[in-house]
């Protein structure tokens, strides 16, 4: 049986939103890989750091860019869920320093991808989906990773028109 996991990782606090910064209480990819499970049936996993960014808009980016300059693999509270062979992993992350999150990283490398179908999604605001989509080819050679979706943060609640037609695209 084919299982569905939409893992996501998000950032509630100060982000940029539209070209300002606003306080979001839920971050935008949440609310995307939301839209996503509830589009899907899949069940949701949360990627979440063991130390998490700061609220600080200009904080979180110091902390961000230095992870990413360091190619650090930040540590996760929960071990990944376990996939295999078929199983469809819609797999939402914002747009950082032109790729992913590093703690997004940390979770690829730990999980079984081979034979997996990869649906990458990327919050942003502007950046598409920067380098992220060949990130994850080569972070997961074995699986098959499927075209991902830009979604621009500041629109993701009218978003699950185009989440809907981007996950009947990708059906078996």
């Amino acid at each position: 049986m084919v299982r569905t996991v939409v893992a996501f990782w998000s950032r509630a606090g100060e982000n940029h939103v539209a070209g300002s910064i606003e306080w979001l209480e839920v971050g935008n990819t949440a609310v995307a890989a939301g839209i996503v499970a509830d589009v899907t049936g899949g069940e949701l996993h949360e990627i979440r750091q063991a130390e998490p960014y700061p609220d600080g808009y200009r904080d979180c980016v110091a902390a961000a860019v230095a992870d990413f300059k360091a190619q650090a693999r930040p540590a996760l509270l929960d071990e990944p869920p376990a996939l295999a062979p078929g199983d469809d992993l819609y797999l939402a992350y914002p747009c950082y320093c032109g790729t992913m999150p590093m703690a997004v990283w940390t979770f690829l490398e730990s999980c079984a991808t081979s034979g997996v179908r990869i649906h990458p999604l990327c919050t942003n605001e502007g950046s598409g989906m920067g380098t992220s989509e060949a990130d994850v080819r080569r972070l997961c050679p074995e699986a098959e990773v499927l075209a991902g979706l830009p979604v621009t943060g500041h629109e993701v609640t009218e978003s699950r028109p185009v989440v809907e037609r981007w996950v009947a695209e990708s059906a078996r």
